[in-house]
Order: C-alpha cells, then structure tokens, then sequence
C-alpha cells in the first residue's frame, strides 16, 4: 500500500486577510457611518409604529393594528427612502437596481452591503480565473418569513394562480448568497449558512476556510436579516425572548451586562467582509484591514434555546480559536462580546470569557447590541465588522445603556463612553445560536 503524503504545504500557509466592509444597519446605511454613530453613542432602536411614516421623517413599512396585541413595539429598524442622507434606499427607490425590486428585504441588504464592501476592497473579477477563483457566503437566519405568511393569505383569500411564481425564490436562504453572486459575477465556492444567530459568523469562518484549504482567493461574506414583521416580532415574544419593559423609552431597550436586562430586541440589516488570500492582496497592492486568524466552533447539545450556566459552548468556541490562531490569550485585547440583553445569555458568557481569559482587567470586554439590537443572522458579521474596525483604528466601543453590571466579572466592561487603546493587537468576536451553536472569530493585525 502507497504511504499516503500530508497535505501540500501551500494550503495550510495560506494566510487570509479582511480587504473590504459594508453594512446596512440600524445606525445608518453604511459601514463607516453605521462606525461612527456607534462610537457617538446613538441608537437605532425605535418604537414602531401601525404607520407608514412617522412624525420625524423616518419612513417604515406599513404593520397591521395586530401590532399592538404584542407585549412588545421595538425594533432596531433600517431606515428607508432617501429623505434623509444616509438612508437606505426604499424597493421602489431610483437607487435601487432592477434586479432588486421585488426581491425580499434580507436579499436587498446583502446585495447593497456586498457592493460596499467590494468598493471598499477596490477589487472586481475582471478575467474568467478570477471569476472562478472567487465566491460568496452569505447566510440568514430566518429570511423571509413575511412571504411565508403572504403566501399563506393569498392561498386562502385568492387562490392558488394568484400565488406569484418568485414565492420560492424569495423565501431560499442561499438566495442572498445567489443574487450576490450574479451580480458581480463570483463563480467559486457559493454557500449559504443558517445557524440563527450565529450565521454570519459562521458564513465568516466558512469563508476564511474556503480560502485557506485552497478553494477561493477572494471570498464575500456575512449575514443578512430583513426580521422587523409580525411572524418575526410575535414568535420571538411568544418565546419570551423579547424587552417588554422599555416600549416607552426604546433607547434604552437593549441593556446588554445591565442588571435591568429583560430581553432582546429585534432588529435587521446585513454585514458583509471581503476576505483575500494575503499574497493576492498584497499583488494588487489592497489596502489590507486585518487578518482572520482564528475560527473556532462548538455546540452545546444542552437545550433549543437557552444556553449552560457555566457557558461551557461558548467557552470551547473561544479557546478553539485561539488555538487556531497561534496567538495566547494573553494576545486578544478586546472581545466583542454576542451579549444579546437576556439574563441568561449574558450571564453565561461572562463566565465563559472570565474562564478563557482570566481575570484581567486589561481585557475590554462590550456588546454593541446595546445600540443596534440584535440583527439575528446578521449579527455576527456586523460585530465581527465592528471589531475589526476597533482594531484598526484602536479604540473600543462601549456597551450602550450598561449602567450597573450584573453579574460583574475580572475583565473590564467598557461602558459610559468608547475607550482608546493603543497597542490592540488582536480582537475577538462572539456569536451563539439557538439549537446551541457557538463560534468566535478571532482577528489580528497584520
């Protein structure tokens, strides 16, 4: 028998860079912006309203009077139509391309922060290896549950041929991934993910993968929710998951480490990285962002929704990617933390840090749901975005609304206001998921 020969030395050398970021979020449309109102301290948190405008100018979908039977009226909600700089532009919008309209909302916020994160990257396939050589990963956590409904009430109400024939390609998860990838014409590696929460953290170290074992050169990724609707607001309420008692004064709903935590709040967009082989970036002369260093996964095989006290899942995630990363604890200077607002939640991954990284108050530890919500599926790609754009320009943002921690832990949580750190090195960043999934990603510079 032939002696079987270890793997090319070329792939496990294969370095993985972060050369673009974009983002439509809660905060602004908008990667940079979405950055800077984060470290201004403003929240995108609103209360919704059976309307489709509201009095500032902000405009929304139209929700049904059903709203308010729910216990709960927030959302983190991306802003629509052009009235104001910076908003997202609406389905109907001159800025919206032909091949969007119609498409549901979760694809409309992947294809825009695709195409800012490419303009970010300065880089577009322009020869057919190129085009092979790149692909996407982009997932959801929940897609389109509205046209479910809708496709539903057109059946009952007006029958089968009145059904539109785009219902199922509307509702497909990979079909951000696939828009994605026509549009800029990416013929590698096209993989969606759906690990609720944990999904676009997951696309994220797919993708890191994909690129490292030799599979793609360039590779877009990341998450996409369009989650503020009814099936969406009254399943997570029904579930208990959701802050009830902020309706009144929704800046300050998402409190996540706070003793006066009650729960999440919903909220939606996309987050989406371009990830480069190094010596492909280096080639083209990219500007190079960080470098993915670590991608760790584990499960928790404990229940549907709710995490182990100790944080157990969480904590093996975290030392896998350190592991991986080559790097010691010691190295990793901030974690943005997948802290979502709920007692539980929080509390257990406290102590998962608390346990991987000691108690070091030198580690900065905050959730940046305190100011977008949680955006599901998207979370983990916009918090892995946020942290790297802490490491590269040094400064750390705060939890929002963290005004007494509970329970309190040996790192220091960064509240009140962001924090300047000089000599970050190495950020890592959380994600978990019902069903018991966790990951961390770890980044580092260059």
């Amino acid at each position: 028998m032939a002696r079987l020969l270890p793997p090319p030395a070329i792939i496990s050398q294969r370095r993985v860079v972060v050369t673009g970021l974009g983002a439509v979020t809660p905060l602004a449309n908008g990667m940079q912006a979405s950055w800077e109102r984060l470290l201004e301290g403003k929240c995108g948190i609103r209360r919704l309203k059976p309307s489709s405008q509201d009095s500032d100018g902000h405009r929304s979908r139209k929700l049904s009077d059903r709203m308010t039977t729910f216990p709960t009226s927030l959302a983190g909600e991306v802003d629509r139509g052009l009235e104001r700089a910076g908003q997202f532009p609406g389905p109907d919008s001159a800025a919206t391309a032909t091949s969007l309209r119609g498409t549901p909302e979760f694809i409309q916020f992947a294809m825009h922060a695709a195409k800012e994160a490419l303009d970010m990257s300065g880089w577009r396939a322009e020869t057919d290896r190129e085009r092979d050589r790149a692909g996407v990963a982009i997932g959801s956590g929940i897609g389109s549950l509205e046209d479910v409904a809708d496709c539903y009430r057109t059946l009952e109400g007006r029958g089968y041929r009145r059904l539109t024939p785009h219902f199922i390609p509307r509702i497909l998860i990979n079909l951000a991934a696939g828009h994605v990838a026509i549009e800029h014409g990416l013929k590698g590696p096209n993989h969606a993910v759906a690990t609720a929460c944990a999904t676009g953290a997951h696309a994220i170290g797919d993708a890191f993968r994909f690129i490292k074992h030799g599979d793609a050169d360039v590779m877009v990724c990341g998450g996409s929710e369009g989650s503020i609707h009814e099936p969406a607001l009254a399943g997570f309420a029904r579930m208990n998951a959701l802050s009830t008692r902020f309706n009144e004064d929704p800046e300050r709903a998402s409190r996540p480490f706070d003793k006066d935590r009650d729960g999440f709040v919903l909220a939606e967009g996309a987050a989406v990285l371009v990830l480069e082989e190094m010596e492909h970036a280096r080639d083209r002369g990219a500007n190079i962002i960080a470098e993915v260093r670590g991608y760790g996964l584990a499960g928790d095989a404990h229940h549907i929704a709710a995490p182990t006290e100790d944080g157990d899942g969480p904590r093996r995630a975290m030392l896998s990617a350190v592991e991986e990363s080559g790097l010691s604890p010691e190295s990793v200077g901030y974690v943005n933390a997948h802290a979502t607002s709920t007692p539980l939640g929080d509390a257990a991954e406290g102590r998962a840090i608390e346990r991987v990284f000691g108690k070091r108050q030198s580690l900065l530890v905050s959730s940046t749901k305190g100011a977008t919500g949680h955006l599901l599926g998207a979370a983990g790609s916009l918090e892995a975005a946020f942290s790297i754009l802490a490491l590269r320009d040094g400064v750390v943002p705060h939890t929002l609304n963290l005004a007494t921690p509970d329970p309190t832990f040996g790192f220091t949580m960064v509240k009140g206001a962001p924090v300047r750190v000089d000599d970050l090195d190495a950020v890592m960043s959380n994600s978990f998921g019902f069903g018991g999934t966790n990951v961390s990603l770890l980044f580092s510079r260059v």
